[in-house]
């Protein structure tokens, strides 16, 4: 009697093309972003390639735009108010920029290490930039009421110190705006700036505390050195974001008074929205895009710089 052996059969998988699952994945990545690109396209591109074309318009809503070149761009750089604009937004840029980074800085410095009730102090500092701007700028304008009874003006008093103006006044409104944009861009740098400490070597302070290095000249020689990269990031931020400010401006003052606080967001939307010269108003934003990219590209050349 014979017996045969019968092997199992095997059976051989399809060999997978290596780009297959890759392009799937690609696939599906699009797929999920897809959503997010329209609403771009609809909401950012397009607003901002029909801006680029109708600053070479004089656009007339029920008559047709008019091609009038380079006219806007002439208009709006020989005006006044542009000229005086410009300035009061650099001069908003420069103290809002400087103001957040060093008290970012020092309250960072202040609350940073691992005790436990520091996350409570690290939350409440950081609510003023969770808030709405326009909440916010509602609130500061109550505070800053002129009168005897404003919130700042009680406290001023204690000191006998006289009421002071704050935002009705030419001297003091672009100030004020200055201070309450200081204090809601800090609690952001702050929260950056712990971020960079943590990534400090712990040993480099050690060894400086045996050396007999001073606190002054560890955070000469060992923090602000780390933390370089860190400020190159935050100065880039808060200077676009002191360029491109409205909602402040246009709560506390709408660019009063007589245009003392006036900057290049609430100029371009009156001329867009309130004297309907939509072009010029396209104009100025182009201009001031380019501003913000050249700021942007000026401080990536210079950081490149001195890494290299």
């Amino acid at each position: 009697m014979t017996t045969t052996l019968e092997r199992p059969s095997q059976r051989t998988e399809p060999r997978r093309r290596p780009g297959r699952g890759r392009w799937r994945g690609t696939a599906v990545a699009w797929l999920f972003l897809t959503p997010a690109l329209i609403l771009f396209l609809y909401f950012k591109f397009i607003p901002m390639f029909e801006g680029l074309r109708m600053s070479f318009f004089k656009v007339q809503p029920f008559l047709g735009d008019e091609w009038v070149g380079l006219d806007n761009y002439a208009t709006i750089m020989s005006d006044d108010a542009f000229v005086s604009a410009v300035w009061h937004s650099v001069l908003l840029a420069v103290g809002t920029t400087v103001g957040s980074l060093v008290l970012g800085l020092a309250l960072a410095l202040l609350i940073e290490g691992p005790a436990r009730y520091l996350w409570f102090v690290r939350t409440a500092a950081f609510l003023p930039v969770v808030t709405t701007m326009a909440a916010v700028a509602e609130v500061w304008r109550i505070m800053y009421h002129p009168g005897d009874t404003g919130l700042l003006n009680s406290i001023l008093g204690w000191v006998a110190i006289e009421p002071q103006p704050f935002l009705a006044s030419e001297d003091t409104s672009l100030w004020s705006i200055m201070g309450m944009s200081i204090w809601r861009g800090t609690p952001y740098d702050m929260m950056i700036f712990l971020a960079g400490l943590v990534g400090i070597d712990r040993t480099l302070y050690e060894a400086a505390a045996v050396d007999g290095a001073s606190t002054w000249s560890r955070l000469r020689h060992i923090t602000l050195p780390a933390l370089r990269p860190v400020f190159w990031i935050l100065f880039t931020l808060a200077a676009i974001r002191g360029l491109r400010v409205f909602v402040e401006v246009y709560v506390l003052t709408n660019g009063g008074p007589n245009g003392s606080s006036e900057v290049l967001m609430t100029l371009i939307y009156k001329l867009g929205f309130q004297r309907s010269e939509l072009g010029i108003a396209a104009a100025g934003g182009i201009v001031l895009f380019v501003a913000t990219l050249v700021l942007t590209v000026s401080v990536q050349l210079m950081r490149r710089r001195q890494a290299s």
